[in-house]
């Protein structure tokens, strides 16, 4: 099939990443952006190759995408029936400016590539800008909430015996839901409490988070419980012996959570674990490398929202004064 310069370049681009070793979600957040955005390119300016985007071109792209709803526009017929964006609940919405700069942050990546490969004089993404965006303090989850979430889910029936091992896992160690739900009983040591980090990390970085003892308590019963059910090497499968998808988790989860009243997402839990980190001593630095951040920088930007109250305990708890007899 014949492809134009722009498709010819985004496929050099993603072989470029294959060959760096990117994680799969990385790559199809890159090759789900560069096909929309070189479709309006073509629709809009006629514009089929690279050397041809102009700064304007971007800016009016970044305009667009501030105007049209969600899922308004796709890149292939197939993605409609496989998706289906019209029977979405967000769909036309406003697409948020953290999704925009995901967009922006994307596409700089790939001219930015194809300047630095020679492939075009020109850097039209040199004084390309991210949106504002006010941020938005992410909600806490308390460790009365957190009680209840646990003792909300069934322990009789397999998956959500399963699923609050999961949940207490996620709060305990900050580890991603998709690194959490891909870990094998071979990644765990329960003498050192620690869980190797293999398997869907980013940018396929292996690395160790550490669990409590209670944790390790509430891991053994449970490895004793799936063996006596399920033949599986995975340490939460389904009651099959299978992988359980991240959306059905993140339903399930969510479903749980409102049976006592209470909206919870497995990244709140990775949130929540960041917070209580900082919040009982530990430094920025170190927590940085529990979460398999690639800087301080990411972690201070992701999870550094504190409240004022949780400030002031903070400052009470660690001034000098107030911890000196005088």
């Amino acid at each position: 099939m014949f492809m134009n310069n722009l498709e010819f370049k985004i496929d050099n681009f993603m072989l470029y990443c294959t060959s760096k070793n990117l994680s799969k979600g990385t790559m199809k957040s890159y090759e789900q952006t560069l096909k929309l955005f070189i479709l309006y390119m073509k629709e809009q300016f006629k514009v089929e190759k690279a050397e041809e985007i102009e700064t304007g071109h971007i800016r009016q792209y970044i305009k667009y995408l501030k105007e049209r709803g969600k899922y308004t526009i796709w890149s292939s017929n197939e993605n409609v029936k496989t998706n289906n964006p019209t029977g979405r609940t967000d769909y036309k919405k406003e697409i948020s400016p953290a999704t925009i700069n995901n967009y922006i942050r994307n596409i700089k990546v790939f001219i930015n590539f194809l300047y630095e490969e020679n492939e075009i004089l020109n850097n039209p993404v040199k004084r390309i800008e991210y949106v504002k965006a006010e941020r938005k303090m992410k909600a806490t989850i308390t460790s009365d909430e957190f009680k209840q979430l646990i003792k909300a889910f069934d322990n009789t029936k397999f998956y959500e015996y399963r699923n609050q091992i999961v949940t207490i896992l996620l709060l305990d160690t900050g580890c991603r839901l998709g690194e959490c739900l891909a870990l094998m009983v071979e990644d765990i040591d329960l003498m050192n409490r620690v869980v190797t980090l293999k398997r869907n990390v980013k940018n396929n970085k292996p690395r160790n988070v550490y669990f409590s003892f209670k944790t390790a308590s509430k891991l053994r019963r449970w490895m004793n419980y799936k063996d006596r059910y399920v033949q599986s090497e995975l340490l939460f499968p389904t009651n099959r012996g299978t992988h359980i998808l991240v959306t059905s988790f993140e339903k399930q989860l969510k479903d749980t959570g409102r049976r006592v009243g209470l909206e919870v997402h497995p990244h709140q839990l990775r949130n929540n674990f960041a917070r209580y980190y900082m919040l009982n001593g530990g430094d920025i630095y170190t927590l940085s490398k529990i979460l398999g951040h690639s800087s301080i920088q990411v972690t201070e930007t992701c999870y550094m929202d504190l409240t004022n109250d949780e400030i002031r305990k903070k400052y009470i708890k660690h001034s000098p004064l107030e911890n000196w007899s005088i």
